[in-house]
């Protein structure tokens, strides 16, 4: 009788978030959110703000056809600015981005381990994320010893950087978002996909620190990661 009560909570649990699309398919919705799909695209995270700066993030994965919820937590974060459209975002307006953006590396403050497929980059002193607009380098990593842009300024000017190691807790597990990968200028930068804080992001999405170390184990390049934002 155990084993029977069992099966019949495990079997809506396994079918939740079923959803099955045409290979070929453009886009699929997933938990509400528009997910504009790559070529390859297998694994998706998905954040839905649900309330105010509160988002629910999830990792969807494609198997046999059929997009399947793997993890979710109500406890994901966005800007305090709310959603904007990422063409009309402007940098500081504390907004994140809708839309879809790849994931193409990931980074934090421990060594590389076993079993983290996706590219990664330790942070080391002097790490920057560039938000100077006169840079070349604009909303690239960059050691302020390589030069390039006014490393100097404060982050809170209009064209300061952001020194990652001054994020320690957040950026411990961290994931880089392809958001004006084009680098237009006062669009913003330093959108990511990392550890909670204590309250609303500047505009990046955040989950708690026990989803992005799942993140770092399940992602991989082979299956084209992205990160699908809406409401």
């Amino acid at each position: 009788m155990r084993l029977i009560a069992a099966a019949a909570v495990l079997l809506p649990a396994l079918l939740i978030g079923l959803l099955t699309v045409p290979a070929d398919a453009a886009s699929v919705r997933l938990d509400g959110v528009t997910v504009r799909l790559r070529p390859g695209t297998s694994q998706v995270v998905t954040a839905n703000r649900t309330h105010g700066y509160h988002a629910r993030v999830t990792l969807w994965v494609r198997e046999h056809g059929r997009w399947t919820k793997r993890f979710s937590t109500s406890d994901g974060r966005i800007g305090y600015g709310g959603l904007s459209r990422s063409t009309q975002r402007h940098q500081g307006d504390g907004t994140t981005p809708a839309g879809t953006f790849d994931l193409p590396f990931a980074f934090g403050t421990h060594h590389r381990r076993p079993g983290w497929d996706m590219a990664y980059h330790r942070i080391r002193s002097g790490d920057y994320w560039v938000g100077d607009n006169s840079s070349r380098f604009y909303n690239k990593l960059r050691n302020k010893a390589a030069g390039g842009f006014r490393w100097w300024l404060p982050e809170s000017d209009d064209n300061g950087s952001e020194r990652l190691l001054a994020h320690r807790s957040q950026y411990e597990y961290a994931f880089a978002t392809g958001f004006n990968a084009e680098q237009v200028r006062h669009r913003g930068f330093a959108i990511f996909l990392h550890v909670n804080g204590r309250g609303a992001t500047a505009g990046c999405v955040s989950a708690p620190r026990s989803f992005l170390q799942m993140l770092y184990r399940r992602l991989s390049p082979q299956h084209h990661p992205v990160i699908a934002i809406g409401a």
